[in-house]
């Protein structure tokens, strides 16, 4: 049970509409066979070969229907070329079913119940439902239902039947036909809508991790821009100059120097901000992040106290982290992010609850090294980092760290001070 349940909890929304739609499709093929083909035949009470052609034909197109389908959903997926000839192939099928049906109802006696208007029924409504599948443009099928409708009528009629029930088969095919083909264009929009809201949303975390990355290489570039600029022309000064023989080179090389241990500097000041996460900035962050994917997020602050910048930053790569797995790997549509005061060691330490439903059971795949990376982090700190589900199938991501590591650095003197005295 448990593997039957993960195969289906580890998938993405996207993928969990797309096998049921399958498998809907799947199972109007059964239930063309059953309730048209064999329950035609049964009601009919003649298993004479005459009878039985009707039935086998209805049971290829059955099956056909359920190939076209699928290759169609694949298709409009971009997964495999338009199936073009099982289309043509389909449309010729469901033709000449109805003609054999229609020609057979000739054949009954008076008294016996004529099975065409429901046999005929079926085969063209599961046929242009799934011949709706092919077309580029579904509102061309407003056209060529109407179109089979009367086109059926006409034969009907041409064959000797009353009017009344030409025009009989004709409403039956327009309601009918009309319905499946709905049905079947609706699902078909309906999953391609899904894949692309699943693939936007992937998107768009690559294109946060891309922005980070432009505004760190920007950074970088204004910072090391101008001094590297600087460093070549003081050089080529030092070697004009000493070309010459003058005393001045050394001088520029001195400063060449100094303008070197500078940039080094400052280009570790640029990668430590990099490094470092403020945690208003990244809990505002991820607010704004995830209210764009449709996700609500609901922050709670029950502790405000000013903490360090070592325990802002950890706490921040927390919250970023949780943010960017709720995006890529869950299927969330409520995440909570609760900091406030927990015990620990005796003292009021600090807790990062970030909770999320729509979680898989078990995580698909191979573990990432994010998660290793923050309890590295807290490690530091002497935190720890907890990731699991919860109860109510809730997935939940808590970061603990001491309460002596939360205090400003003025009152940890101070209280260590008092300690020592």
């Amino acid at each position: 049970m448990t593997r039957l349940t993960g195969w289906w909890s580890r998938r993405s929304s996207a993928a969990k509409v797309e096998i049921y739609t399958r498998w809907s499709f799947h199972s109007f093929v059964l239930i063309e066979i059953v309730t048209i083909g064999l329950g035609a035949l049964a009601s009919a009470g003649r298993p004479e070969p005459l009878f039985l052609l009707p039935v086998v034909l209805v049971v290829v197109h059955a099956f056909l229907c359920g190939f076209v389908s699928s290759r169609s959903l694949d298709w409009a997926l971009q997964r495999r070329a338009r199936p073009v000839r099982p289309a043509l192939v389909l449309a010729l099928l469901s033709w000449v079913t109805t003609m054999v049906v229609l020609l057979v109802d000739t054949t009954r006696r008076p008294d016996e119940h004529s099975l065409a208007p429901t046999v005929v029924s079926g085969v063209i409504g599961f046929g242009l439902g799934s011949l709706t599948l092919v077309m580029r443009r579904m509102r061309r099928m407003v056209y060529v239902v109407p179109a089979t409708a009367a086109a059926v009528a006409l034969t009907v009629f041409a064959l000797g039947r009353p009017p009344a029930e030409a025009l009989g088969y004709c409403l039956g095919l327009v309601i009918g036909g009309g319905l499946l083909t709905f049905t079947f264009g609706f699902s078909r929009w309906l999953l391609t809508t899904v894949w692309e809201l699943d693939g936007a949303r992937e998107l768009q975390a690559r294109l946060a991790v891309a922005e980070e990355r432009l505004r760190f290489g920007r950074d970088l570039h204004d910072v090391m821009g101008r001094n590297l600029a600087v460093i070549a022309l003081k050089s080529e000064l030092a070697v004009q100059l000493a070309r010459r023989g003058r005393p001045e080179a050394v001088e520029q090389m001195i400063e060449v120097q100094r303008i070197a241990r500078e940039s080094q500097r400052e280009v570790r000041d640029v990668v430590r901000g990099y490094r470092e996460a403020d945690l208003a900035v990244e809990l505002e962050g991820a607010r704004g992040v995830l209210a764009a994917a449709g996700i609500n997020c609901r922050v709670e602050l029950r502790d405000r106290r000013e903490l360090p910048a070592a325990v802002q930053s950890a706490l921040g790569w927390v919250v970023r982290e949780a943010t960017t797995n709720v995006l890529r790997h869950g299927d969330a549509r409520n995440v909570v992010i609760r900091l406030y005061a927990g015990k620990g060691e005796g003292e009021d330490g600090l807790v990062l609850d970030v909770e999320n439903d729509g979680a898989p059971a078990e995580p698909a795949g191979t573990p990432g090294s994010g998660l290793a990376g923050l309890r590295e982090r807290l490690a530091v700190l002497e935190g720890t980092l907890d990731a699991g589900t919860v109860a109510g199938g809730r997935f939940r991501l808590r970061a603990v760290v001491p309460g002596r590591e939360c205090r400003p650095a003025e009152e940890a003197e101070i209280h260590g001070r008092e300690v020592r005295a």
